[in-house]
């Protein structure tokens, strides 16, 4: 039977999100990839339990994560019913709904039908009675923003969700929904937004001035960028990586010889690449959180060394964004 480390918090640094009373690890553990039927289970509940083991009291996941919708979310119920049930009050559990989860008109975007049915599929097939934060993944051009924000708001007080979050709403999007949220007096607490060194995006449309101006937090994903910002690109990139869609626009002309100038900037800071990218979004007092994924418990403790040194000059700053700019 598991038994949790009983030294699990000593040294995790926990972020709140905003002026809420939400507080997260400053990485959680995202379950996009390389969670779901398909996957070794017993592999997989290694690096969920070390994680916990760590401090990573936060599970991020989705309707549609998964080789197949509701894949992750099954994987993450059989872990959580044999090994974390006994924990739930230690953990935060969120999921999204609003990328295509099932057949059919109601099975993706964010109407009022879709995000209460794409809820109640996730809790069951978890196995709990509530999560903590419940997003909408994704803007639907089609459904007024009150619907979908009245939604979210009936949800909380159905006692199903803790707090609601949104995904994937840039600013002026952002600016609307809050407008809702703050009427309703619904518990938002953050927008997951792609973002990383290379993937700036949001800092230029309003988002994180938006959720600054709200007193909300920023919780990033995508932050090295599948795989650029590491090691693994230093020779040079190929034609037929595969990148997330909001990250199409970084694959630019010198970028290799960027990455090997941030890498060197890396190492005068002891951190790898990969580190110094995620230290460098938790300099960022608006991110509460940085979602990585890990397959291996190698990676896992390879993405948490990031967090021995998250401050940064003004000097590396300026130079880091010199690199960048070229």
């Amino acid at each position: 039977m598991y038994k949790a480390n009983d030294h699990r918090y000593d040294n995790i640094k926990i972020r709140r999100a905003g002026d809420s009373g939400l507080q997260l690890p400053a990485i959680s553990f995202g379950m996009w990839h390389s969670f779901g039927d398909d996957a070794n289970f017993q592999n997989s509940e290694k690096v969920m339990l070390d994680a916990f083991d760590k401090g990573i009291f936060s599970f991020d996941l989705a309707n549609n994560y998964g080789p197949g919708s509701g894949a992750a979310e099954r994987m993450f119920g059989q872990v959580y019913r044999k090994d974390l049930k006994p924990y739930r009050d230690e953990l935060v559990i969120t999921t999204k709904a609003g990328y295509h989860m099932w057949p059919g008109p109601y099975g993706q975007f964010s109407s009022r039908k879709t995000l209460i049915a794409a809820l109640d599929r996730s809790l069951k097939r978890m196995g709990l009675d509530y999560v903590d934060i419940y997003y909408s993944h994704r803007f639907d051009p089609n459904t007024n923003l009150e619907e979908t924000a009245k939604a979210l708001d009936d949800i909380v007080k159905s006692g199903k969700a803790l707090y609601i979050g949104i995904s994937n709403y840039y600013g002026k999007q952002t600016k609307e929904i809050i407008k809702y949220f703050n009427e309703f007096h619904t518990p938002f607490v953050v927008n997951q937004m792609s973002y990383n060194m290379l993937n700036r995006k949001i800092e230029n449309d309003g988002t994180i001035q938006a959720l600054r101006d709200d007193h909300d937090g920023l919780v990033v994903y995508g932050p090295l960028a599948e795989g650029l910002l590491t090691d693994k690109y230093l020779n040079g990139v190929p034609d037929d990586v595969k990148l997330h869609r909001s990250n199409n626009d970084v694959l630019k002309h010198g970028l290799t010889n960027k990455l090997n100038q941030l890498n060197d900037l890396a190492k005068n800071r002891h951190q790898t690449l990969a580190q110094m990218s995620i230290a460098w979004l938790l300099n960022n007092p608006t991110v509460a959180s940085v979602v990585t994924g890990a397959s291996k418990v190698k990676h896992l403790n390879d993405n948490l060394k990031a967090l021995d040194n998250t401050k940064f000059s003004t000097d590396e700053l300026d130079q880091i964004n010199k690199i960048l700019k070229k």
